[in-house]
């Protein structure tokens, strides 16, 4: 395509230069001598028109004689560069600029015909067989008391107004070579401002089908040319971004879910082999057990984003309590709290703070964030769960004490199956999906949730709510 798309466009521009002077030797060229033809016949007829008026009346009058009147003809002969006839109307020849007089041996044309210029005042020929060539002849009546007396006639060999025209026209073709030339620019622009930048992205998207998507390349253009180059990147970028989190997604999985069942598998080989003793079974059947409460979890995780990903989240939006929603959801953790001798201090902005939102799924977010912050919190700290109010918005805290999360991490931690180092040691259930679904869940509401952390010090997750404006009473 490449290859063909610029020979196109050097065959075009070769065929507007060749019916470029294809127009001029023909059109241009007959247009030019005609317009020299009709232009010198009007200055011709003008000096014929006088001719006839003066020199050749006064003649006819017999007011001048034959020499004078030849004198006159040469000196306009020689201005005009033309021949001048004083001719009668039978065709004899009276005065002839070109020859002396002579009236013994009068020339007389044989056929002669005024009438031959088919009511015009010139023609063009060879004067009734007179001349070997084309010649302009100009005609101008000699008239006296209403009658003609005879005829002023003016020769001028075509050839010459020929020359001129072909003056013209070189003129013309030498603008046309130039034109030709300076069209070029628009060649040499075609080339660097369009083939070049297309034959880069025809190329970029090649090494795109083939599989390549870390193919780099720059179009350096603000037009639309460069907008394309830099879509077509970024869309390749987005491309490769998406099979890399693919590949860490697969890894993930497989690591997530191979490692309880080799757990799962080898403690049912040692209980089925005697390794494990009768009397121990119930022991490790519990550790099966929580294996594979954690494979279910992991499922229903991946389950859950993926129906966010391809149906969307369908919400059931209600007004309801976010503060007692809050003490169920720190209730429940209780027990959990204990064994890690974790308190929960709830910050609460007054007795009842109601918000428009899907009860069960800010619910899931809340239970997500506190069971990380119990998960990764040191024994003895405690875990402050705040609200507050803010126009039209409650903004939900939940901080704790605990590692916190070192600042290269804080834009992965919202990645499907993303664990920092730190928490490798601590989160040893964890599914790495929890964090992905809290965002999944509130970005659906339309809101936003952030996270501020100080590795070492502590973490906090803030996200918002819609407020349930108080109704005036009437």
């Amino acid at each position: 395509m490449r290859k063909t798309l610029y020979l196109k466009f050097i065959l075009a521009y070769l065929i507007f230069g060749f019916f470029g002077f294809v127009a001029v030797a023909t059109f241009v060229s007959s247009m030019t001598m005609e317009h020299l033809r009709r232009e010198k016949a009007d200055s011709l007829y003008k000096e014929a028109t006088l001719v006839a008026n003066t020199y050749a009346s006064d003649l006819y009058n017999n007011k001048a004689s034959l020499d004078a009147v030849k004198t006159q003809l040469d000196a306009l002969d020689a201005y005009l560069s033309s021949t001048i006839w004083i001719i009668n109307p039978s065709g004899r020849i009276i005065l002839d600029s070109s020859s002396p007089v002579d009236v013994e041996n009068p020339v007389i044309i044989e056929h002669f015909d005024p009438t031959i210029t088919s009511g015009s005042y010139y023609t063009v020929g060879n004067f009734f067989g007179t001349f070997t060539e084309d010649t302009l002849s100009v005609f101008a009546p000699i008239t006296s008391s209403y009658k003609v007396n005879g005829y002023v006639v003016i020769h001028m060999p075509v050839s010459t107004i020929q020359k001129s025209a072909d003056s013209l026209l070189n003129i013309s073709y030498i603008l046309l070579i130039i034109m030709f030339l300076l069209s070029l620019i628009i060649l040499i622009f075609f080339t660097e401002m369009v083939y070049i930048p297309l034959r880069k992205i025809t190329y970029a998207t090649e090494q795109y089908a083939s599989g390549n998507m870390h193919y780099e390349f720059q179009v350096d253009s603000e037009d639309e040319m460069g907008y394309l180059a830099a879509s077509l990147s970024y869309m390749a970028s987005e491309i490769a971004k998406s099979e890399d989190n693919q590949k860490k997604f697969v890894a993930n999985v497989s690591h997530d879910f191979r490692s309880p069942l080799t757990s799962i598998k080898g403690y049912l080989e040692a209980m089925l082999d005697g390794t494990i003793p009768p009397e121990m079974h119930e022991k490790y059947l519990q550790v099966v057990l929580n294996e594979t409460e954690r494979l279910t979890k992991l499922t229903n995780g991946l389950l859950q984003l993926n129906n966010l990903n391809t149906k969307g989240m369908v919400l059931n939006k209600t007004d309801f309590d976010v503060n007692q929603m809050i003490r169920n959801t720190a209730a429940s953790f209780e027990g959990t709290c204990r064994q890690k001798m974790i308190g929960i201090e709830l910050v609460l902005t007054g007795e009842v703070l109601p918000v428009h939102a899907d009860l069960d799924k800010i619910q899931q977010v809340l239970y997500n964030l506190l069971d990380n912050a119990i998960k990764f919190s040191h024994h003895n700290s405690v875990i402050k769960i705040e609200t507050t109010e803010k126009t039209n918005k409650v903004l939900v805290s939940v901080k704790d004490s605990g590692i916190g999360i070192p600042k290269e991490s804080l834009k992965l931690i919202w990645d499907r199956f993303y664990k920092t180092d730190l928490s490798r040691g601590k989160d040893k259930k964890g599914t790495g999906l929890g964090l992905s679904i809290v965002k999944e869940i509130i970005h659906s509401h339309e809101e936003n949730i952030n996270v501020v952390s100080t590795e070492g010090v502590g973490t906090e997750f803030i996200f918002t709510l819609q407020k349930v404006e108080d109704e005036e009473e009437d």
